[in-house]
């Protein structure tokens, strides 16, 4: 089974409203109880998994800080030391091992039949066939990144359980982001919140609605003609595949920027208040800024926890370009387990050590795009596509068949209607980014305008209820 938007539309009041009735000494097991039955939802064994990792994570930030913290600011001995990284290499082995696992156990044993079959060797691969869990990638880089603060003593550990699991399984952004870091999140959950102010409440429904419309009446429209460009329909032209391949690049935005926009109204219901995860990324001006706009919690995490312990950009050219790979090419790999996410890791790279080589600017100014920006922007975006092909072809020969359509000049063309729906999408993406690049205070403005925003609201609302006749269409990063 499967959360879909609507349903999670449906689930949020119930936990919000319950939440606030609630008295203040049992709201965080309300909150955690409601999180585990969302997430149980799905699988329940994903919940004893997650439950697992949680009870690891927890007892290892305790011992870090147990041996770290002597009080008389004299220097560990080399036995304390020692125990601190078997204790960090506890936690990252665990989170990793579980998500190899499931995620990449197939993959690489796979792989490795593969390559004995071809120096002749025969050899069976054994499959786990386990359905991957939900949001497990998330959940595991942000229990990561906790215990690696802890060992680096930028935050203190959780000694509540029931803070800590809150913090982990927190539901809103359980499943698809973003990954929160502990010194932004935990002290939230553990906080013994007040209810959240009227001007809370406005935002944080009009953000839920935002996301919402983005999700039923942007993305999910275009999933069919994304089907079609990425199901193996033969003799697709040209303009076919380009008009499916723009169509996936709105999908995935408006999926994935439409979940973390309801999960950020959502937590404002309950006076959380979520990193910010998406930041007009199809208006950049090169990869390193779309990089900086696009899945921030991602690609911070990666910075501070991959790119920068490799070296970073200390050291050489050659050295940067390499922990620049690298880095793309296991992001890629976070994705998915498979060759064709290691191929839009490794473009991304690419991309980005040619923005090094060239020297583009390290920071943008905010604002309207200018119009001399504009073929800047239209070759990042087209960059961007070339290489959303791999990530979202089920398979590399899949995607060389998308890359040979786009060469058959002579093949099939798009219908009428399909190049009306993702026209209309991409009116609708840029009219709502072009919006809040331009506004600095998109709240204030809607109080200031209660009249115009309530009718817009209402469109909105009403554009939703129009689009979710049709089949529901699961959220696009819940598989990862």
């Amino acid at each position: 089974m499967t959360f879909n938007s609507l349903q999670y539309a449906l689930f949020l009041p119930v936990v919000v409203i319950g939440y606030w009735l609630l008295p203040r000494r049992v709201r965080q097991l309300w909150l955690l109880g409601a999180s585990y039955v969302f997430y149980a939802f799905f699988d329940v064994r994903w919940a004893l998994l997650l439950l697992f990792t949680t009870v690891v994570d927890y007892n290892v930030g305790k011992g870090l800080e147990d041996l770290g913290d002597r009080g008389d600011g004299a220097p560990h001995d080399g036995r304390t030391t020692r125990r601190r990284k078997q204790l960090l290499l506890l936690s990252v082995t665990v989170n990793l091992g579980v998500l190899g696992v499931f995620k990449y156990f197939d993959f690489f044993v796979a792989q490795v039949a593969d390559g004995l079959s071809k120096v002749g060797l025969d050899a069976t691969a054994p499959a786990l066939r386990v359905l991957l869990p939900f949001g497990i990638s998330f959940y595991t880089f942000q229990s990561i990144g906790y215990t690696v603060d802890v060992y680096r003593r930028q935050i203190r550990a959780c000694r509540s359980p029931i803070d800590f699991a809150t913090f982990v399984a927190y539901f809103p952004q359980l499943v698809a982001g973003p990954i929160s870091r502990a010194k932004n999140l935990l002290p939230q959950i553990e906080a013994d919140r007040s209810r959240p102010t009227s001007r809370a409440v406005v935002s944080g429904l009009l953000l839920f609605l935002l996301g919402l419309f983005k999700k039923v009446v942007i993305a999910d429209p275009l999933a069919a003609i994304v089907a079609k460009t990425f199901g193996g329909e033969p003799n697709q032209g040209t303009v076919a595949v380009v008009v499916g391949v723009v169509a996936f690049a709105l999908q995935i935005y408006a999926d994935f920027s439409g979940y973390t926009d309801m999960a950020r109204g959502t937590s404002r219901l309950l006076s959380v208040e979520l990193v910010h995860n998406f930041d007009q990324p199809y208006l950049s001006r090169d990869i390193s800024e779309f990089w900086r706009r696009w899945h921030i919690s991602l690609s911070s995490w990666l910075r501070d926890y991959l790119y920068i312990p490799l070296g970073g950009n200390r050291g050489s050219k050659a050295r940067t370009y390499r922990n620049l790979m690298v880095t793309m090419l296991l992001g890629g790999l976070w994705h998915g387990a498979g060759w064709n996410f290691v191929i839009w890791g490794g473009l991304h790279g690419v991309y980005l050590c040619i923005d090094r080589i060239r020297d583009a600017p390290r920071s943008r100014p905010d604002g309207v795009p200018r119009t001399r920006e504009v073929p800047a922007i239209l070759v990042t975006f087209a960059l961007v596509c070339f290489a959303w092909i791999f990530f979202r072809a089920h398979t590399f020969a899949d995607a060389m068949d998308v890359l040979r359509g786009l060469l058959r000049l002579d093949g099939t063309k798009p219908s009428g209607a399909d190049i009306a729906i993702v026209t209309g999408a991409l009116l609708a993406a840029l009219a709502i980014d072009l919006f809040q690049r331009s506004v600095r205070d998109p709240l204030r403005l809607a109080l200031d305008h209660a009249v115009l925003t309530g009718t817009v609201a209402g469109i909105a609302l009403a554009g939703v209820i129009l689009f979710s006749g049709g089949s529901a269409t699961p959220f696009i990063y819940f598989q990862f």
